[in-house]
């Protein structure tokens, strides 16, 4: 078992048999704006990591924004077969570069 399957049973079983004093249990207690609010958090925190500091400070902010995720995948019913059959689906796609976005100009 490598450490994304580790850590999406780890909060699969926080879900299923909560414990007190656990961040995760705090989270599925809280809901999904709570974890919803947490993915964002952290996905910005992600952005300013990468932007303005040191490769140990992305690396743990990819590692918290991961976590995150998780805990939103157990929350929505989504496992991480789906995801990696997903992944997998989209890599055998060749040439599928997207058109640049036109520019927003109506503010």
């Amino acid at each position: 078992m490598n450490e994304f399957e580790q850590l999406y049973q780890t909060v699969l079983e926080r879900k299923e048999h909560p414990e007190e004093g656990s961040y995760t249990s705090y989270l599925y207690e809280k809901g999904l704006d709570k974890i919803l609010k947490k993915v964002g958090e952290e996905n910005t925190e992600v952005i300013i990591a990468a932007l303005s500091q040191n490769k140990e400070d992305l690396v743990n902010e990819l590692g918290d924004l991961f976590y995150h995720l998780f805990v939103l995948m157990v929350q929505k019913g989504v496992n991480l077969q789906e995801v990696e059959e997903e992944l997998a689906r989209r890599s055998q796609k060749k040439h599928n570069l997207k058109a640049e976005r036109k520019p927003i100009t109506n503010y």
